[in-house]
């Protein structure tokens, strides 16, 4: 099969498209037959170095779509043909990536994609929703709730408004300019608030009334989860998706704030709550069947060969919503 391998830490000249052998079934497994394959950040931490990649040369990516080739020993709910999506590889312990023709996922880890989604929009959806999924359930995110989302139009920021608004909250949502507000609110966002031209206090007041808000969702980190605790409101929940940064927490004192960080790679990376991702999955098809949640796609199309340059795309901060590379 073809695969596209990381030849050596740094930038996106260090992949390779090469020949490599097709894995083969193994109990436990289901081997898929890609069609798309979604980038995501961390991609970029593993190529960088982030020691949670496996040994190079190595495929990178977790998420894809496609359909399944065969099935191990031990698997039931899955047969060759079936259409599925998941996240799955990419990291050590993992066999293989999602940047390939194939891949062999541990099936606990795939679930029959949404029927009404073609493959490359399926492909967009499970790392940043499964995200999304779990920053709610931290924050124990209610109807009841007034919850702020950081990164409307980002991949779990646009996925954690639409959750949101399933589970009857009102939502709010920072974006960096009118156009990106008219896509917030298409998925759902009841206010949105231009970060670039409103302080934070400036909307606290004007959302809450100077209350603050209930539920913080960060998917920014850095900088940004200061601001994230300056908008959350007395004993209000924090959730971060991107932790990976020193900050003062005296305003959480000062409030009596919660704060947890979701790191969606435990699963893998561990072996613990595989089956957990697998229903999750399963309950996001079924949401996005029911019309309550779509991906946001850019427009820029990729393919395999053209690996190096989605990944220059991502970084460039140009792309809005997920990066789709097309296998076949």
């Amino acid at each position: 099969m073809r695969a596209q391998l990381l030849t050596a830490h740094g930038g996106p000249e260090n992949f390779e498209l090469r020949d490599v052998e097709q894995p083969i079934i193994q109990p436990g497994t289901v081997l898929v037959r890609i069609a798309a394959a979604a980038i995501n950040r961390i991609d970029v931490r593993i190529r960088e170095g982030l020691p949670i990649g496996a040994d190079l040369p190595a495929i990178l990516g977790s998420d894809f779509a496609g359909e399944i080739a065969a099935v191990g020993d031990g698997v039931d709910g899955f047969q060759p043909g079936d259409e599925v999506y998941g996240f799955a590889g990419g990291v050590r312990g993992q066999e293989g990536g999602a940047l390939a023709e194939y891949i062999l996922a541990d099936a606990r880890l795939v679930a029959l994609k949404p029927r009404n989604l073609p493959m490359r929009e399926a492909a967009a959806l499970p790392l940043v929703s499964i995200t999304a999924w779990d920053a709610l359930d931290r924050a124990g995110a209610t109807a009841e709730d007034h919850i702020l989302v950081h990164g409307g139009v980002g991949g779990v920021g646009h996925v954690g408004v639409q959750l949101a608004k399933a589970r009857g909250a009102r939502v709010a949502t920072t974006v960096p300019s009118q156009a990106a507000a008219g896509i917030a609110r298409s998925l759902g966002a009841d206010d949105t608030i231009d970060f670039t031209r409103e302080e934070v206090a400036d909307y606290v007041r004007r959302l809450t009334g100077g209350h603050g808000f209930d539920v913080v969702v960060d998917t920014v980190g850095g900088a940004n989860l200061d601001k994230s605790f300056e908008a959350a409101g007395f004993y209000g929940r924090v959730v971060g998706t991107a932790g990976r940064s020193t900050n003062d927490l005296s305003p959480m004192h000062a409030k009596s704030l919660s704060l947890s960080i979701v790191f969606v790679m435990i699963p893998m990376l561990y072996g613990i709550g595989r089956e957990r991702h697998g229903r999750i999955l399963h309950e996001l098809a079924e949401l996005v069947e029911g019309g309550k949640l779509r991906p946001l796609i850019d427009e820029r199309p990729f393919t395999l060969e053209q690996v190096p340059d989605a990944y220059r795309y991502l970084e460039s901060g140009r792309a809005t919503g997920k990066i789709v590379i097309d296998i076949v």
